[in-house]
């Protein structure tokens, strides 16, 4: 009977024990995702600003930067917020239907404002890569109402996948986000390597002094050094991009093949891909320095009111 009473009293102990590990789990993803939701809100705001006043950026190739940091900015006012109190719901007194809606809703803001972001970060690789192929017909393809229209059907196709997820149901959603997320990466790695071999061209025939009324000089009649930062700031984005979105789609991969996913390991990928938001401001401010300037002048201008 002792010994009985001695095991029951041990598994009680065991489960308090993990209770208290999990809560304290549970309070660090949350504290940790207030804090990069206040960054996230407070950076993009700041760089929309900076964008508003920089002058230097071609319109079309700002708009994309702007619709980017919208929904980065979107990440931190709205699914961050609603990611924290799924997870403090979880271990407070809260309605379970109203915690359902609030993890429902922050599922489909999520997808959709993430899948916003591949496909623009798509977008912006693509148009660098024709400011560098089309030359001096860049400025007349390349317009700011065609590039509405591309980031109008950004959205339109992001919000019809989350369409098709919300009636096919989750199974869908684990499928796609993997084969999504190649695909755009695979554009993204093709844009960049045309870039890098282009470049590499045009060193070649500065060093072979090729005269300039040759047609291949005068297809790229842009500033390469003012190029050259542009581009390797869009890297700088898409590496960050790279390296928080691909521990989420080796868990979709993962769960496609069967392999349940911890709470934790969900918490870990998720966090991951809201970090992503507060890392590009970061990242214009670093590799832009009109920006950057802006940024500080705003800041000054906040500072003295």
């Amino acid at each position: 009977m002792t010994n009985v009473n001695g095991d029951g009293y041990f598994s009680n102990k065991m489960n308090q024990a993990l209770k208290a590990q999990q809560t304290g789990i549970l309070s660090f993803f949350s504290a940790l995702n207030i804090v990069l939701s206040i960054t996230a809100s407070l950076g993009n705001a700041l760089v929309l600003i900076a964008l508003h006043k920089v002058t230097s950026i071609h319109p079309p190739t700002k708009l994309f930067f702007r619709c980017l940091a919208v929904t980065d900015l979107c990440v931190g006012l709205v699914v961050q917020p609603l990611f924290v109190t799924g997870i403090l719901g979880s271990f407070t007194n809260i309605d379970m239907n109203a915690l359902n809606y609030v993890v429902e809703a922050d599922g489909v803001a999520s997808l959709f404002l993430c899948g916003v972001s591949l496909l623009t970060s798509v977008a912006i690789s693509v148009d660098r890569l024709l400011a560098l192929l089309l030359g001096l017909r860049y400025r007349h393809v390349v317009t700011l109402r065609r590039v509405r229209v591309v980031i109008f059907c950004i959205w339109l196709i992001t919000g019809s996948n989350i369409s098709i997820v919300r009636l096919w149901g989750r199974n869908v959603r684990v499928l796609l986000t993997p084969i999504y997320i190649t695909l755009s990466l695979a554009t993204t790695i093709f844009c960049n390597t045309r870039i890098h071999l282009r470049l590499r061209y045009h060193q070649v025939q500065l060093r072979n002094n090729v005269p300039k009324g040759q047609p291949s000089e005068g297809r790229t009649p842009l500033n390469i050094a003012r190029y050259k930062k542009t581009v390797v700031t869009v890297v700088w984005v898409q590496l960050a991009l790279v390296a928080c979105y691909t521990p989420t789609a080796v868990t979709a991969v993962l769960e496609v093949i069967g392999t349940e996913s911890h709470f934790v390991a969900v918490f870990i990928t998720s966090s991951l891909v809201y970090l992503n938001s507060s890392l590009n401001p970061i990242l214009y401010c670093w590799k832009i320095k009109e920006i950057k300037q802006s940024v500080k002048d705003t800041i000054r201008q906040l500072y003295c009111l």
